[in-house]
């Protein structure tokens, strides 16, 4: 559990804000599964990237009661035209209506819906519903993280299992010093839920290989540290959110000592 900021929001505004976060996105997650597996107009946004009548609902859903709820925060959603008053602003929601719309689209179980809220440039509360599989993860700083609310916390330890570890697979790869095939992780569509299962053990690292944004791993990140965890760059430097640029390059989830091992590989062994 990540230590508590005496600077940060008083207990309770983060109280307030932490119900109000956590039947917002179960609201949203309920809307979102009552349109799953439906006939719903889609289309492409920039080079490649779906976009369903879905998202779109699920976003004005968030936006309509998280922004009437607290009309001073800032707001930066993957499907709102982005705002740049949000960066003049203390706090601000950081939120994916729909985290792995392709999957949502070709009718596979694996999505969510990811809302953090970020104080200056880190998370202070965080959850992500995925409706199919049941699991509602929450943390809030300083309070530990909890999956349907049962206490979690990332697997001990720094040694690697790689069939407990998902992302791209030349990431993983790149860690296998022996040698050899090894055996990857089923692929996760949803970052934000791949990052999530190592939080609750299940996972003993998690990639994400580059092009993310902000609304794919906010709320993911604030998870993961909860959970005795930790979420970085491949140097081990923090995620700063709520910036002009939103997009990050390739980070690393784990527990804290397997992430710090994670980290020391990688700075002896840089990417090309």
């Amino acid at each position: 559990m990540a230590d508590a900021d005496a600077n940060s929001l008083d207990a309770t505004t983060l109280t307030h804000d932490a119900a109000l976060l956590k039947d917002t996105v179960r609201e949203a997650g309920s809307l979102a599964q009552s349109m799953f597996r439906t006939e719903l107009k889609k289309w492409i946004k920039g080079a490649s990237s779906p976009v369903s009548e879905a998202d779109i609902a699920v976003n004005d859903l968030l936006e309509a009661r998280l922004r009437a709820a607290t009309p001073d925060y800032g707001w930066l959603s993957e499907e709102s035209a982005d705002d740049s008053t949000r960066l003049s602003r203390r706090l601000t929601w950081v939120v994916d209506p729909i985290d792995g719309t392709r999957n949502y689209l070709n009718g596979h179980d694996e999505w969510c819906v990811s809302v953090a809220l970020v104080e200056n440039s880190a998370p202070v509360l965080a959850a992500v519903f995925a409706p199919t599989s049941d699991e509602f993860f929450f943390a809030a700083r300083g309070r530990g993280t909890t999956v349907n609310d049962r206490q979690v916390t990332a697997a001990p330890g720094a040694a690697l299992d790689f069939s407990r570890v998902a992302g791209p697979k030349p990431m993983v790869e790149r860690l296998n010093t022996l040698g050899g095939d090894i055996k990857l992780h089923p692929r996760i569509g949803s970052l934000a839920l791949r990052l999530c299962r190592v939080a609750n053990g299940v996972l003993d690292a998690a990639f994400a290989g580059g092009n993310s944004h902000d609304w794919d791993l906010a709320a993911a990140d604030l998870i993961v540290q909860e959970a005795d965890g930790r979420m970085s760059d491949l140097s081990g430097e923090p995620i700063l959110y709520n910036r002009r640029e939103v997009a990050h390059g390739v980070l690393v989830a784990a527990g804290r000592d397997r992430h710090a091992s994670i980290v020391a590989h990688f700075r002896n062994r840089p990417l090309p």
